[in-house]
């Protein structure tokens, strides 16, 4: 009972309109279809409802959704029938919690089984994006309840969700739950890098909490002083994950990493934001190419923000986050957060879900074998940067793309016919790894017959290597029948 109190608190304070006499009806339904039962932890299983319903409450979701929440698991774990559900709370209620039941619980039972569960998750997805935000609140609770698991089921768990759920999430724009998901998994797949991770955090949140609190006083003061609003203004401490990834890239040199503790800055509009940096760079001097407008350029995932290093005080660096409200719940919660903002986000949300479609058609032509699910991760689960064209527009690609897959992201033309390249207005190889901002322009030749089959070598997106190997085949194909099986036949003659 405390935890649906908690729950009814959040959805109140979030909206006082909120129909919590609904909530309590899922509540009381769902504890009596699940009474007697008991997690592997010990606990009731209502608990997990809650707990999940708790999550997406925080993220200001509506009330059908944290409805759907409670009963998520009611149909597949007990008697009750989803007729009686969508007559005890409605056809959209009942829609999203079959979505979650013919999901099920993804579980490794042999590749096929598996490669099977996650066609119905893409499937599911595409057909109404709120059963994957449950999901991801459902597997939140799981991690976060990982331990009373056998060992074996723990990792395959944490791999799980640090190989499809957290990217998804990604995808999706869900920094926030994104982060949870990879912390709690590290956890469990390397906990020594995780704890010796955790201990930098906790070494230089205490090294930098004084100078940071003076630097953040100094900020609001002059930023008062200059009738700019203040929504929020807090320290923000990096995922641990997200740290080690760093650390990795940085061999493992924490000098070279400047927003392991950030302050973040949340203003009333868009010229605010703008005014904010103009004062923070009045006040402190700011590191050199540490300045990124992802405001003006947003990233693949529409994550928006300003983001710059500067040398507070004492000369130490801190980095500051500096974006509106709408901006700061969209990059903590993504796509969840367009219900919250859906006279403005049509155009937002359509360019979400247009991935979300064209991974659903890849699952359905494509995914039947492990090589497929690998591409997969490539193609819609890595990391993302976007590359501009020469007249400025952004193609999104999976991190380590080369002029090859940004070619053919353009379109199969392109590809076949590039004969170099151009990035930052200077002469690249094609093999080269592109990054995140860089301007690309391919040079065509119109003459050549086709791709190279080395471009093998280093292209990555299924759509470049797929384009390359058919070119190949039919290429080889045909010499070997002009070469082997000459149009004239001798011995006719």
């Amino acid at each position: 009972m405390p935890r649906l109190e908690k729950l009814l608190t959040t959805l109140k304070k979030n909206d006082p309109q909120a129909d919590l006499d609904m909530v309590r009806l899922a509540f009381e339904f769902a504890d009596k279809a699940h009474e007697g039962q008991k997690r592997a932890s010990d606990e009731p299983y209502i608990n997990h409802c809650v707990a999940t319903a708790q999550t997406l409450a925080e993220m200001k979701l509506d009330v059908p959704i944290i409805v759907a929440a409670l009963l998520h698991d009611v149909p597949e774990d007990t008697a009750v029938t989803m007729a009686e559900i969508e007559k005890n709370f409605g056809a959209d209620v009942a829609q999203m919690v079959a979505g979650i039941t013919k999901l099920g619980k993804i579980k490794y039972r042999g590749m096929e089984r598996y490669i099977e569960n996650l066609r119905k998750m893409f499937v599911a997805m595409a057909q109404d994006i709120r059963v994957i935000v449950i999901k991801f609140a459902d597997r939140l609770h799981n991690l976060q309840t990982l331990g009373a698991l056998p060992e074996e089921k723990r990792r395959r768990i944490a791999m799980e969700s640090m190989e499809i759920f957290a990217p998804l999430a990604g995808r999706l724009g869900m920094g926030e739950i994104k982060g949870q998901l990879e912390d709690l998994a590290f956890k469990y797949l390397n906990p020594k890098e995780y704890e010796s991770t955790a201990k930098l955090i906790a070494e230089r949140v205490k090294q930098k909490e004084k100078f940071l609190e003076k630097t953040q006083e100094t900020t609001q003061k002059e930023l008062k002083t200059a009738n700019i609003k203040i929504l929020s203004f807090h320290g923000r401490v990096k995922h641990v994950y997200s740290l080690y990834r760093k650390l990795v890239r940085y061999d493992n040199d924490p000098t070279k990493i400047y927003d392991v503790v950030a302050l973040r800055l949340i203003v009333e509009d868009l010229a605010s934001c703008y005014a904010a940096l103009g004062i923070v760079h009045k006040l402190w001097r700011p590191v050199p190419h540490r300045i990124k407008d992802y405001i003006a350029q947003p990233k693949p995932n529409g994550y928006q923000s300003l983001h710059t290093a500067v040398f507070g005080e004492n000369g130490y660096i801190v980095e500051f986050q500096i974006r509106t409200q709408k901006m700061h719940e969209e990059a903590e919660y993504g796509i969840a957060a367009f219900w919250n903002y859906k006279e403005n986000d049509a155009k937002s949300m359509n360019k979400q879900l247009a991935w979300i479609k064209e991974l659903s058609v890849m699952q359905k032509n494509l995914l039947t074998k492990i090589k497929d699910l690998e591409n997969l991760k490539v193609d819609f689960l890595q990391n993302r940067i976007f590359v501009f064209t020469p007249k400025g527009d952004i193609i999104d690609l999976p991190e380590n793309s080369t002029a090859i897959d940004f070619a053919y992201a353009i379109h199969s033309d392109v590809g076949d016919h590039c004969a170099g390249c151009r990035v930052n207005d200077q002469m690249s190889s094609l093999d080269k790894s592109l990054k995140n901002g860089d301007v690309v322009e391919i040079i065509i030749d119109k003459k050549r017959k086709g791709p190279n089959p080395g471009w093998l070598k280093f292209a990555k997106t299924s759509s470049a290597r797929g384009r390359i190997r058919s070119f190949a085949k039919h290429s080889i194909a045909g010499w070997v029948k002009e070469k082997i099986w000459p149009r004239d036949n001798d011995e006719d003659e």
